[in-house]
């Protein structure tokens, strides 16, 4: 027992030492599991290496790489600029159009969608004069559902990880699930900052009081409102915006381009970036006949597949989006998965299942869990949280006192529903593309809801889903 709880001691210290020094948790986490292996276990370096996991791995890359393409060959800036000339000058339409927007481009694979949205976002609602709250909240819910997607980081982490365990986790239900938990977080927002929007009181010309508080006094930008003609991303791009888990956010507020520039027509799609919006057609399309039959498809080798059809398509965009795979993900979840794998050979998880038992009721121990998800995921890294909390929950889920699948959801969805605060990269991108006089108070606003989430997710979640799957079940 002894060693288990250095090598769980020590699994804790290396989050915090990462944290707080600014080192890659992937690379602590891989080191920390050599030693643990080696000298408290004593396994084998290939035991100890045959716990990094190769399939989430492919996974990854493959999806980080085909969306890679899109990004360098400017189709993401393509679609968004399309989505955004048919909002036309329907304000209330703008932070949902955000949240479709942001869920799309985190659906396929993008972990800093929310750094390629906010700057969009922030210049839009000064634009239209929406509250930068409501915005910048709708981008967040965005990322975090569209990062449930079967081909982006959440989901591909959460099932997968599921999956290496034994669990039975169909990911179009964890997508739907997350989907649908956004969308009523995404309702509460409106309730909260958008009635002016939905009551009519509001317009692009003449805001109301809060509306005016939002956006201060730009009265600048008024002479833009005037002229617009469609709403306009600006300058924003996402062609200019890496990937990578925990990237810092360098965007600057700008102000956007003339009215006369906004009212032009769209240029027409090349010819790649229409291949490229079918081969992103034709990934969903495949993954949903594949799973239609009753098959389990393989979204990494799918992903691989579409993406070489880009590159000979564009051998040269196909190059240097290389460099734009997600490296730092699959390095942060290998790094955390190979320690944990090392935990379970120790019988160091059993010996959290028997803490979680020694709660007494399973339900009580899920909500635990479930709220320390979320706490210890709006200081750090979510993906990174995804891959350890999966793991950690599997000797509940052995005693069979929950349902394994709705678990899994609720943990998953406890660690992302809170990223909306300052203290993750989505709402530090957030806070840092708005406009000066506006971050005061949208800072005040994303700490209070992000960190209420910390509660409100494990209620929300084990109430609405666990418990229904245990009565029903």
């Amino acid at each position: 027992m002894f060693s288990q709880l250095i090598a769980l001691i020590v699994f804790v210290a290396l989050f915090a030492i990462g944290a707080m020094r600014g080192v890659h948790i992937g690379i602590l986490m891989i080191a920390g599991a050599a030693g643990s292996g080696l000298f408290l276990a004593d396994m084998t370096l290939d035991e100890v290496i045959g716990g990094f996991p190769l399939s989430i791995m492919v996974l990854l890359v493959g999806v980080t790489y085909l969306f890679a393409i899109a990004q360098s060959n400017g189709t993401i800036d393509r679609l968004i600029d399309t989505a955004l000339t048919k909002v036309g000058r329907r304000a209330v339409l703008i932070p949902l159009v955000f949240f479709i927007l942001t869920a799309g481009v985190s659906a396929m694979g993008s972990a800093l969608a929310g750094l390629v949205m906010a700057p969009v976002g922030m210049q839009v609602a000064r634009r239209y004069r929406v509250d930068f709250a409501l915005v910048g909240l709708a981008i967040g819910f965005g990322l975090g559902a569209g990062g449930f997607a079967p081909t982006s980081l959440f989901g591909i982490v959460t099932y997968g990880t599921a999956h290496d365990a034994g669990i039975e986790l169909s990911p179009l239900l964890l997508f739907t699930v997350a989907m649908l938990t956004y969308l009523v977080l995404l309702a509460a927002a409106y309730a909260m900052f958008g009635r002016s929007l939905t009551s009519g009181r509001h317009s692009s010309h003449e805001g109301d009081s809060r509306g005016e508080a939002a956006v201060g006094s730009a009265g600048a930008a008024h002479a833009h409102e005037d002229s617009a003609r469609r709403a306009s991303r600006g300058t924003a791009s996402a062609t200019a915006v890496a990937f990578g888990e925990g990237a810092s956010d360098e965007a600057i507020f700008v102000e956007s381009g003339t009215g006369e520039d906004d009212a032009a027509p769209l240029p027409p799609y090349t010819p790649i970036q229409i291949l490229t919006v079918v081969c992103m057609a034709g990934l969903v399309a495949s993954v949903i006949g594949i799973a239609a039959f009753g098959l389990d498809p393989d979204i990494g080798l799918l992903s691989f597949a579409f993406s070489a059809v880009l590159a000979l398509a564009d051998p040269k965009t196909a190059g240097t989006s290389v460099s734009r795979i997600d490296w730092s993900t699959v390095l942060l979840v290998g790094g955390i998965v190979t320690y944990v794998g090392v935990l379970e050979t120790m019988g160091a998880v059993d010996l959290l299942g028997d803490a979680a038992r020694a709660i007494g009721s399973p339900l009580v121990a899920a909500f635990v869990l479930c709220m320390i998800g979320g706490l210890v995921s709006a200081f750090a890294s979510t993906t990174g949280i995804l891959a350890a909390l999966v793991p950690l929950a599997l000797p509940l889920i052995a005693d069979g006192g929950v349902p394994g699948w709705a678990l899994i959801i609720a943990l998953g969805l406890c660690a992302s529903v809170v990223d909306v605060s300052p203290f993750s990269s989505t709402g530090a991108t957030v806070v840092a593309t708005a406009p000066t006089h506006a971050k005061e108070r949208l800072t005040r606003i994303l700490v209070k809801f992000g960190m209420s989430m910390v509660v409100i997710g494990p209620l929300l979640l084990v109430g609405g889903l666990v418990v229904p799957a245990m009565l029903f079940g």
